[in-house]
């Protein structure tokens, strides 16, 4: 049996937590990235779940299920990098749910990706132990997932970042 794999859906505007639904209720291992954001109410501030990455949703799955996956309501197509299925792996799924578990008000920035570009990372203890950083000026962290080509960027006070003392990756 081929192995399972992170893939990334791309899923009709405003459906990405419909397709996690509909894929989880299936059986399949999905994760829609929740960003928690402040919203101002005519008459309040209330704090809301929107999704980090507009029209994704990542699924865990083998090859062969590409076109089974294709047949729910609500998803467009799979996300092609290199002419390929994107896939997403294990780690960078895992650095998302990190990050989101420990920041709210995240946002996206777009890049082109470039390989030499990856810095050894410097970590906060909230982020975890590895991940590539291409930059920390200020207050701001900017941490790029590879495969797809976007930078998850947070404000983290300096006095809770110092330097890792782990490989880089």
């Amino acid at each position: 049996m081929e192995e399972q794999q992170w893939h990334v859906i791309y899923s009709k505007p405003r459906n990405e937590k419909k397709v996690h639904a509909a894929l989880a209720e299936a059986g399949f291992e999905v994760y829609c990235p929740l960003n928690k954001t402040r919203r101002k109410w005519s008459d309040r501030y209330k704090v809301v779940e929107e999704p980090l990455f507009r029209s994704y949703v990542f699924i865990k799955i083998n090859g062969n299920q590409l076109y089974d996956i294709l047949k729910f309501d609500g998803v467009v197509r799979f996300l092609y990098w290199n002419r390929k299925p994107a896939i997403v792996r294990e780690e960078e799924i895992e650095l998302i749910k990190r990050f989101l578990g420990e920041h709210e008000s995240v946002r996206l920035e777009s890049t082109e990706f470039q390989v030499d570009q990856a810095v050894n990372f410097t970590a906060s203890n909230l982020m975890g132990q590895q991940g590539k950083v291409l930059e920390v000026r200020n207050k701001e962290v900017k941490v790029l997932i590879e495969s797809m080509g976007y930078y998850l960027v947070a404000t983290v006070d300096k006095a809770k970042l110092e330097p890792s003392r782990a490989k880089s990756i």
